[in-house]
Parts: C-alpha cells; structure tokens; sequence
C-alpha cells in the first residue's frame, strides 16, 4: 500500500490505477491491476478528472455579422496610433499551454500591448489592448481590426473598443490572410525564439516571450 501511495504522490494525482499498475511491475512488485484498483478505492486514491468544458465566453453573432472589414489587407498606416491588429497564439510548455495576445501598431510595426494567460478569456484580449492603451498612442478613429474569434466579439470587448475611442473591424471567418500581420509577428516569435527553446514552466514561458517582445522584436 505504501508503495501505491508513493507513485500517486509521484505523479500528482494525474494517473489512475492503471499507470500506478505499470509504476509497480517497472520496479518489478508483484501486483494485479485488480488488486492496484481495490486497494486505491479502499484508502480514497482518486486520479484528478479534466475539469468540464464551460462556455465562458459567447461571440455576439449579429455584431460580428455587422462588424466591416475597414483594412482589406492593408496593414500600411501614415502615422502612428490610427490601425491597430489583434490576434491570440498559444505557446507549449510542460505545465501546459499559456496564450499570448498581441496589440500591433500598423504604422511601426511594433507589439504595442500583449498580455499572456493560461486562458483565452476575453481578459485575456482586454488586458493586451489595455496595455496598448497605456503604453502608446491611440487616436480618435482608430480602427482595431482582428479575426471573429470569441474574445474579440464578445459584448464586453466591444465596449472596451467603443470607451478607447475605436472602431472594430474584423477580417472573415477562416481567413488567416485577413490577420496576416498578426500572423507574421507568430511565425517569426516561433520560428525565432519558441521553437528553439524547451519551456519548463508557464513562468519561465512568460519570461522568455517579454524578452523577445521587449529586447529584441520592438528594438
């Protein structure tokens, strides 16, 4: 039983008898799964079950129907702080994935706003344009253009667009090309700095990311 108790302590809670089973004959301890079941039932050993999936947040269908596409592929800007692309990546770690959201300044090419979350909450999208809008440059008028996902349709995003001053705009549904400046700012992140690095740990995720984004990329 000790022992049972040990290679659940090991891997946390995570696995249920039959992992602790195959822990057992590794260390070659003469038990049936049977036997492994009945004695984890018998002193309350339960594996953790994945949390159930919620809907946390609901895209306003008729408002993303009506948003306009006011950029049409073009992610050129004459000045400063009038057209700005969102979007959300997920980044791998052996704690599991965090999520990076980018606010990108069209005229300098700059990641003006980013916030990173192990959710893709709308918190996490309102955090990034929040952080843009404390860090630079906004104008009256200015166009926040992004994909129709959740977050950026979302009531309580939009509201947050309307208070900065801007104007939603959103490319089409499975269209990457209409985001693609977000999307190039991913691909040179992973291809630079992601996929060359092994993440231990959320943190040390987080970590890395800024410093790309803040030491490297915008400098």
């Amino acid at each position: 039983m000790e022992r049972i108790k040990y290679h659940f302590e090991q891997t946390e809670g995570t696995y249920g008898y039959r992992r602790i089973h195959a822990d057992l004959v590794a260390e070659q301890t003469e038990c049936s799964p049977e036997l492994v079941r009945q004695l984890m039932r018998q002193e309350g050993l339960v594996a953790c079950q994945p949390r159930p999936f919620r809907v946390t947040t609901e895209a306003d269908a008729l408002a993303a129907a009506n948003m306009p596409d006011l950029v049409k592929r073009d992610f050129t800007a004459d000045r400063p702080g009038v057209k700005f692309i969102g979007d959300i990546t997920y980044i791998h770690t052996w704690q599991g994935f965090v999520y990076l959201a980018t606010v990108i300044d069209c005229f300098s090419k700059r990641v003006v706003g980013w916030s990173i979350a192990d959710h893709m909450r709308t918190e996490l999208v309102e955090d990034a344009l929040k952080n843009a809008a404390v860090t630079t440059l906004i104008l009256p008028n200015a166009i926040w253009h992004s994909d129709r996902g959740s977050v950026y349709t979302s009531a309580a995003f939009r509201t947050l667009v309307t208070s900065l001053g801007m104007r939603s705009s959103t490319g089409r549904t499975g269209v990457c090309w209409d985001t693609s400046m977000a999307e190039s700012f991913f691909s040179m992140l992973k291809n630079e700095r992601v996929y060359r690095t092994v993440y231990a740990t959320k943190t040390q995720a987080r970590s890395d990311i800024i410093r790309y984004i803040e030491g490297f990329c915008n400098s």
